[in-house]
């Protein structure tokens, strides 16, 4: 079940999200499935990175939107997700897909805020641990 909008998340910074996310979606490449998808993340210093979904002929070798975003987020020195927003079109709301959970899962804390919109709006506020609960991290992975 969704929940309200975090209040962690200012209203300057949602709508910076969901600007470079729905910039991001326009740009995507999706020649087979016309499935387009932007996402937008803010990084532990107040940065925002945009990735768009770029898909192959083979189909395993497309990117999703949200590892662009990511890539963009480590390329520029960013290693802690505040907050993600997943933007695209179809029935229903357009969530992260399993690997993405999990990659989001490597750079976020379980209670980061996952926004999911349609081109016109925020539909609804996830946090990481509602899509991906019980996940495994890099914290499991720690020397105890």
């Amino acid at each position: 079940m969704p929940h309200a909008a975090d209040p962690s998340l200012t209203n300057a910074q949602r709508e910076a999200l969901f600007a470079a996310a729905v910039k991001a979606m326009g740009q995507a490449y999706a020649p087979y499935s016309k499935f387009l998808v932007g996402a937008a993340v803010l990084d532990a210093q107040g940065r925002i990175h945009a990735g768009c979904n770029v898909e192959n002929a083979a189909y395993p070798q497309g990117v999703c939107a949200e590892g662009g975003a990511l890539s963009a987020m480590v390329l520029a020195g960013g290693t802690e997700v505040r907050a993600v927003l997943v933007v695209g079109q179809g029935e229903g709301l357009v969530t992260p897909c399993g690997g993405c959970r999990q990659k989001i899962r490597e750079f976020a804390a379980p209670d980061t805020p996952i926004l999911i919109a349609d081109p016109q709006q925020v539909r609804a506020t996830f946090t990481l641990d509602q899509l991906l609960p019980h996940s495994f991290g890099p914290d499991h992975l720690e020397p105890r």
